[in-house]
């Protein structure tokens, strides 16, 4: 049995059914390698996101690893007049998390989270579970049980 992540002992804490997957040493990285790995459908594979507002304040964006977040849109659904990406470096000390490891579940404190419309047909997904090599699997309405979020459309339409 792996290691448990935070995102776990939380989860289990709140009782939310989820299944770990563990991919390890596969040397994948991007979302859809990760998706691949699990042989899962990436349109089922959530990526975490986190942003600064143009106030300063931070926003985290859930959305299926294949897709791009859509600034624009972010910026409207965090009602900021223009949303830019973390830079990588400032990610662990804010969240706790590192990049590829990080889960809108159990970060240092909470930030208004918005998850892409398309979770909302989901009957289970996938984010991570809060470290690299590590993936949670859960009902999309059981998170909002762990954090409050809502969903908006976010992401880049494809052409």
């Amino acid at each position: 049995m792996e290691e448990k992540t935070n995102v776990m002992r939380i989860l289990e804490q709140k009782k939310i059914p989820y299944k770990p997957h563990f991919y390890g040493n596969t040397g994948a990285v991007s979302g859809a390698e990760v998706a691949r790995v699990l042989g899962e459908d990436p349109s089922r594979v959530f990526k975490t996101l986190v942003t600064e507002g143009k106030s300063g304040r931070h926003y985290v964006f859930v959305i299926p690893v294949e897709r791009e977040l859509d600034l624009k849109k972010a910026a409207k659904a965090a009602n900021e007049k223009a949303v830019a990406m973390l830079k990588s470096k400032e990610l662990l000390p804010l969240t706790g998390y590192v990049h590829g490891g990080c889960s809108p579940v159990g970060m240092k404190k909470f930030f208004p989270t918005v998850i892409d419309q398309k979770a909302e047909g989901l009957e289970t997904f996938f984010v991570s579970g809060g470290k690299i090599g590590v993936q949670v699997e859960m009902n999309p309405k059981d998170l909002q049980k762990v954090i409050t979020f809502r969903t908006a459309d976010l992401v880049v339409e494809n052409g």
